[in-house]
């Protein structure tokens, strides 16, 4: 089996609900996300994916999260956008476009981080 990945980032605004805690508030982070494929088979090039393609899509999804409040975005009305619900949504939009994605990673900091894939 063989596995790639790539990270991106991106700055964005939320705010947790139903949570008692400073996370309630209005508040932003720098995030970091890495898009991981898996696959056993391999391309003429003995590639799995071209990374331009993976990076390419990544970007396309992140530019929509990008410098906005999440929680006024119609995917996330009346959802708590925490960071294991938008690697849920990056996982959703880049399978719409690489068959092949695996795992998403989102990184709020450089300790803390939620993923999503399907078991």
């Amino acid at each position: 089996m063989f596995e790639i990945k790539t990270q991106a980032f991106f700055s964005a605004a939320h705010h947790l609900l139903n949570y008692s805690g400073a996370c309630e508030n209005q508040h932003g982070h720098n995030w970091m996300v890495e898009a991981y494929v898996t696959g056993e088979d391999l391309d003429k090039s003995n590639i799995l994916i071209d990374y331009k393609v993976l990076k390419k899509e990544l970007n396309a999804v992140l530019e929509y999260l990008d410098h906005v409040d999440i929680n006024e975005l119609p995917e996330f009305q009346g959802e708590s956008p925490s960071s294991e619900m938008i690697a849920r949504f990056i996982y959703y939009k880049l399978k719409e476009k690489i068959v092949l994605i695996s795992k998403v990673s989102v990184w709020e900091t450089q300790s803390s981080c939620a993923s999503y894939f399907e078991g």
